[in-house]
């Protein structure tokens, strides 16, 4: 296995009494797309500033390729970074833009005008070349910063959540513009963002960050269907999250007590004794519904709240027993013989393989 362009190995950040990022171990391969994702105050930007040299750890040590980045200044490293607001030249053409890292290289005007125009090319806006930065949309601006960080070739770049700033519709072409150019070039990317649907839409890893720690490393299915502990499961997704106390259980399922029923969940790595505190999460989209009980090995009653319709993907609110509320996602047509009426008996069903035990971390 090869080894690891960066690597974080225990690194701690800290302004003042407050850490920022804890004890940190992380590995980024070279040519992945990774995304670091959290709430705000999660140290997520505090991460990306470390590895863009803008921060020194506190404690430590980042390598990359081997070479100790601890004290390496910004300008002397290859880790360009767009920001979240661009910090585009508002007085020069997006061709000067792009050529501003250029020129402070001492590459030739003729070369970097060459350079330049290659790549606003390649980003499809060489038509807007001569014009001033300032008089370009919001998608276009995005464009002229990623040329500007990519016409200097670099081995890694560095995105602090540049979509954030562009309407719904741009965000998923910028999605599809960004993801086709990292698996064309080969470089890596690391990508700061909040939006779960960014993450799981662009990266090959996803890294979620809770108050200074990882909570989770794996693929975005991988953290989408099993989440490693209860913070994960409920800031990922449309979980339902169920707790009580373990009856038993065997290599086919566990069965877990709770305020709502009885439940068989999967048999976790390490197992479980008998009457032990424990909570399982069962994603949205896994549940089934109908009006007549379903033959499912889980099975539960409750009452529609109300429904939240987007295009085709229907979310429903569902209340159980001892007020649990219950989250059910569906497609629209799936729905068109149900009665959803606030205030409907509906059953929910789910089979043992669909519930993950958590930790509660």
């Amino acid at each position: 296995m090869t080894e690891p362009l960066v690597t974080f190995r225990n690194v701690e950040k800290r302004f003042g009494d407050f850490v920022a990022v804890r004890n940190m171990v992380l590995d980024i391969h070279e040519g992945e797309f990774l995304a670091i994702m959290g709430s705000s105050g999660c140290g997520k930007t505090t991460t990306l500033r470390m590895l863009a040299g803008l921060e020194a750890p506190t404690a430590g040590e980042i390598r990359m390729a081997g070479r100790l980045m601890n004290d390496v200044k910004p300008h002397e490293r290859d880790t360009p970074l767009v920001w979240q607001s661009l910090a585009l030249f508002p007085f020069l053409t997006a061709r000067e833009n792009v050529e501003f890292g250029l020129k402070m290289r001492g590459v030739g005007a003729a070369e970097r005008k060459r350079r330049a125009l290659d790549w606003l090319d390649r980003m499809q806006i060489a038509d807007f070349a001569e014009r001033n930065v300032a008089t370009l949309s919001g998608g276009q601006k995005q464009r002229v910063a990623l040329a500007r960080s990519l016409v200097m070739e670099p081995k890694m770049l560095l995105l602090d959540e540049p979509l954030s700033a562009l309407d719904a519709n741009l965000v998923i072409r910028m999605q599809g513009v960004l993801t086709k150019l990292q698996k064309e070039l080969g470089i890596t990317f690391v990508y700061v963002t909040h939006s779960q649907s960014e993450a799981f839409a662009m990266a090959d890893r996803v890294v979620i960050m809770s108050q200074g720690d990882i909570a989770q490393v794996g693929s975005p299915k991988d953290i989408y269907r099993t989440p490693a502990n209860r913070f994960v499961a409920e800031f990922v997704g449309r979980n339902n999250i169920l707790s009580g106390k373990v009856l038993g259980g065997d290599a086919k399922g566990m069965q877990i007590a709770t305020p709502q029923g009885t439940f068989t969940a999967q048999t976790p790595q390490t197992p479980l004794a008998p009457g032990q505190s424990v909570s399982f999460a069962v994603s949205a989209d896994l549940l089934t519904l109908s009006e007549t009980e379903p033959d499912t090995v889980n099975k539960a009653q409750a009452t529609l709240i109300s429904e939240e319709f987007i295009g085709s993907l229907v979310t429903l609110f569902l209340e159980g027993a001892d007020g649990m509320e219950f989250k059910v996602q569906m497609q629209e047509r799936a729905l068109m013989d149900l009665d959803l009426s606030p205030g409907a008996t509906l059953w929910l069903g789910w089979d043992a393989a669909s519930a993950s035990i958590l930790s509660e971390g």
